[in-house]
């Protein structure tokens, strides 16, 4: 199995990753060997892989494009196929519908959506929607001025795409049908003021979602209604632990397999935050903060047998693992650190 991790490069973002950095991984050690760095790429900063594992896709932040590359399933490297504009400064995230005819696309800066056709080979084609996401700013002053789009997963179905929208405090809505995204019966849920909804993770099995929120350092759940794409808001709780008293951000979100725990990142208390979700009403109880041992952890994932947690320490260079506890769901180190320019995001390949 292999890792692919994208980084920062630019000097506008004080990086110093080198591009996508390739890693065969051990998932009994909970390890990471480099065989692979793409370079000469710029912020290649979220990633996403086709099904079959031989197509992987970037963005590339605070730019205006995305770019295709062919995997060899055997040694796992990569090779560049194409690049397109995705017509909106700083594209933060990616994913492919269930056909994988269509990449959308969250142009951060630009506030608005990107739906690219996809190639039978794989290559990126021109547009097939770009989308203005409209509605009143937050409120804060430096990181609320506009839309700030910063996510668009599907459901499980393939029939809707949510959009938490950090500029507006608002998790958008809509039906996707054949390569256009068209607003759900309820378009939008408003989260509190100030909140800055950033990612979201949809339970497995049972009809709940859980939002971080990157300004007020939280956790929502919401029952989401799969027949028609709504949220309901049902809990907030805090990503911190009540005795940290001090700035924070928090980052990536995910929800395990089983469906038993959460697990959400902060930067500034440079930590996962671990939950357990009550299997009847869905709500969120923490478990425990593990330092990450850097800093600025910008993301981290569950490795596909969901014994480690890989967490990605953006300004201290380093990618870090922790082994999951599979009964409590509780995170302990193990020891294993490997260095690496500004990382910002993993995706497995089998």
């Amino acid at each position: 199995m292999y890792a692919y991790v994208g980084s920062r490069t630019t000097k506008e973002r004080n990086a110093r990753g080198e591009g996508i950095s390739v890693y065969e991984v051990d998932q009994e050690k909970g390890t990471l060997t480099l065989v692979q760095v793409v370079k000469d790429l710029v912020n290649p900063s979220f990633l996403a892989l086709n099904r079959a594992c031989d197509r992987l896709y970037t963005v590339h932040g605070d730019k205006s494009d995305v770019s295709a590359f062919s995997i060899d399933k055997a040694t796992g490297k990569l090779t560049f196929i194409n690049q397109q504009s995705c017509e909106g400064k700083n594209p933060v995230h990616l994913a492919l519908d269930p056909t994988e005819r269509f990449l959308v696309v969250s142009n951060h800066i630009a506030g608005s959506l990107a739906v690219m056709n996809v190639a039978e080979d794989g290559s990126l084609g021109t547009l097939n929607q770009l989308l203005k996401l409209e509605g009143p700013m937050g409120p804060h002053r430096v990181e609320q001025p506009f839309s700030k789009p910063h996510f668009n997963p599907f459901d499980h179905t393939g029939s809707f795409v949510l959009v938490p929208d950090k500029g507006l405090d608002r998790i958008f809505s809509f039906h996707f049908d054949n390569g256009k995204l068209v607003p759900a019966d309820q378009p939008f849920v408003t989260t509190r003021e100030g909140a800055g909804p950033r990612h979201l993770a949809l339970h497995p099995t049972a009809s709940f979602a859980y939002v971080v929120n990157e300004l007020d350092s939280t956790v929502t759940t919401y029952r989401f209604n799969p027949q028609d794409g709504s949220l309901k808001p049902l809990q907030v709780v805090t990503s911190l632990p009540s005795t940290f008293t001090g700035n924070s951000r928090a980052s990536e979100i995910e929800v395990d397999r089983s469906g038993r725990f959460v697990y959400a990142s902060n930067r500034g208390y440079d930590s996962v935050a671990a939950f357990a979700i009550d299997q009847k009403t869905g709500l969120l109880s923490p478990v425990e903060f593990m330092p990450t041992d850097g800093k600025t952890p910008r993301f981290f994932t569950l490795t596909p047998n969901e014994r480690f947690l890989f967490a990605l320490n953006e300004d201290s260079d380093t990618i870090i693992s922790m082994a999951v506890d599979p009964k409590k769901g509780g995170l302990s180190k193990t020891g294993f650190s490997v260095s690496t320019g500004s990382p910002v995001c993993m995706v497995f390949s089998a």
